[in-house]
């Protein structure tokens, strides 16, 4: 092995070794955190809710050493597989890792006591050999210099390590995000408009809506084994042209999917499937309601059973894509007890016409009403988010996935979507991240400043420094769960991507806004765009309170030690 290859080998193994150590005090923080909580033999989701702030601390100092962790193997792979690579990577990885152990450090810091730890423990879990680690990574003069770097490869984040058939998904997308999105993004936006056919058409014939249906039912997706990768490369690629106006295509389809293949009957399957492959018709979501959002057990929509069907009665809220669908997948209550919680849900797939405005009105022959209003929001435009009403709309009885058997699973059929509605929103986040971080090299080599263009000064070097380790961390995270989910597992990690990814997209574009200065304010660059879109991230398809509350942390303590 090289010499340089061995001086980086070192710097990763030193890396892990202070990671490790700053993992052990969050498994003992969640260890105490069990045994605070214990109703029995079990975790107490009404005692865990008296340590709210905890738990929330806990979920993110998890998920950012779980990011951290899959960049360090990344870097450790790439070492292996390149070993005369520029070390660029490792040296992202190694500063990543350092922000992050610093950062947890800082949150057990604050409050030992509430963790169950104490100061001793915390200073103790980092050595000499670490801290030297630790101050030489944090060191203004290394972010300044990998900050000088990043703008000498224009923002080049090193090998990715994908297979052949995930870079040939990737370049064919980047291409069409970079000549069909991106020219269009701006308007879509400022317009309010809905996404428009010269976007929707191609990504039909390009087989988007079906990288997560398998090829028996009309998909890409082959039979006997799962692509969330896929799936992923696309949603970056897109997202980075336009989160709005394209890259939340995938999610709806994704989830409606997923539930399909869980419980759905085979005849559904086939009947559904092969037209939602083809995106004709497009699909929307509708599980939120004014007040239920991530409490699904709380949904009130009721579901009366008549000759031959169902009839709907209430109102959903911040269904996306809710006009321009042609089928919604809709939660209910077929259960009018509400004492059942959610073993009383079922789900529906109600059709309806298509509809390009912002408000619609849909009285079929069958009876009743369903009308829908886009939802004014400060970015995320081009999808559209509506509020529906239905008001005694019948639908068949076979509409009901599972049919008969599927009354009472509504909600597991909704879990199963989300989850991949989570990793999908960690890439979406990443693609997001990926155009503000372009934007933003590009304009510190163009803006000059006291006849310097600002690129040359230590603050901006620092900020790309660490917006590209952040960026790179989000981007591994996103590809090793999607892996995980593959096998059958990673869904909590699903939730932890998300949670990370979606946090720092929000403090990412920030930066982005703020090195534009002035020109990243105005509406006349994109910038603002991607700060505006950021927001939405870290509210939908989970918020993040509820993720690191109900999900994460959850899960850590029923399986701490």
């Amino acid at each position: 092995m090289a010499e340089a290859s061995k001086d980086e080998l070192q710097l990763l193994e030193q890396a892990g070794a202070v990671l490790a150590a700053n993992r052990g005090l969050i498994d003992r923080a969640l260890t105490v955190l069990k045994a605070n909580t214990l109703d029995g033999d079990r975790v107490s989701p009404a005692k865990l809710d008296d340590y709210q702030l905890v738990s929330y601390e806990l979920s993110l100092c998890w998920a950012e050493c779980t990011a951290a962790s899959f960049l360090l193997c990344h870097a450790r792979r790439l070492l292996d597989e390149a070993p005369n690579a520029d070390g660029f990577t490792t040296s992202l990885a190694c500063l990543f890792c350092a922000e992050t152990i610093a950062s947890s450090t800082a949150r057990l810091r604050a409050r030992p006591a509430d963790f169950g730890l104490t100061e001793e423990e915390i200073s103790a879990a980092t050595d000499s050999a670490g801290a030297s680690f630790m101050a030489s990574q944090l060191a203004a003069d290394n972010l300044a210099a990998i900050g000088a770097r990043v703008l000498d490869r224009d923002g080049d984040l090193g090998a990715d390590l994908l297979g052949e058939h995930h870079t040939m998904m990737r370049d064919t997308f980047r291409r069409f995000a970079d000549d069909v999105v991106a020219p269009l993004a701006e308007e879509v936006h400022r317009e309010d408009l809905i996404i428009p056919a010269e976007i929707l058409e191609p990504l039909k014939e390009m087989g988007m809506f079906g990288l997560s249906i398998p090829e028996t039912y009309g998909g890409l997706q082959e039979d006997d084994k799962e692509d969330t990768k896929g799936m992923i490369v696309v949603t970056e690629e897109l997202s980075r042209g336009s989160l709005g106006a394209a890259g939340s295509l995938i999610t709806r389809p994704e989830i409606l999917s997923r539930a399909l293949l869980k419980g759905g009957t085979e005849e559904q399957k086939h009947h559904w499937l092969p037209q939602l492959a083809v995106g004709d018709p497009l699909c929307a979501v509708a599980v939120t309601e004014p007040n239920y959002g991530s409490d699904v057990a709380g949904v009130r929509l009721k579901a009366t059973a008549v000759d031959d069907g169902w009839v709907l009665n209430g109102a959903k809220t911040w269904c996306t894509f809710g006009g321009k669908a042609g089928v919604l997948m809709v939660l209910a209550r077929t259960n009018p007890d509400m004492a059942a919680g959610h073993r009383g849900l079922s789900m529906f797939l109600v059709e309806k016409p298509s509809s390009d405005g912002h408000e619609f009105e849909v009285t079929p022959e069958s009876g009743g009403k369903l009308t829908g209003r886009a939802i004014a929001t400060m970015g995320y435009r081009g999808m559209h988010s509506y509020e529906l009403f239905f008001d005694d709309f019948f639908v068949p009885a076979s509409h009901m996935i599972g049919g008969p058997e599927g009354e009472g699973q509504g909600f597991y059929l909704a879990m199963a979507g989300f989850a991949g509605g989570r990793i999908q929103t960690a890439a979406r986040a990443v693609g997001l991240m990926r155009a503000a971080f372009e934007r933003s090299i590009s304009y510190s080599k163009e803006r000059v400043v006291f006849n310097h263009p600002i690129g040359d000064y230590q603050l901006t070097r620092v900020k790309l420094a660490r917006m590209a380790a952040h960026l790179l961390a989000c981007r591994q995270i996103t590809y090793e769960v999607s892996d995980l989910m593959d096998k059958g597992s990673g869904d909590m990690e699903a939730s932890g991507a998300k949670l990370f990814a979606s946090k720092t997209a929000e403090w990412f574009t920030r930066e982005a806004l703020q090195i534009h200065g002035g020109m990243g304010y105005a509406e006349e660059t994109p910038t603002s765009r991607y700060f505006a879109d950021a927001r939405v991230l870290s509210i939908f398809e989970g918020a993040e309170e509820t993720l690191a509350l109900k999900v994460i942390t959850r899960s850590l303590v029923e399986n701490a030690a």
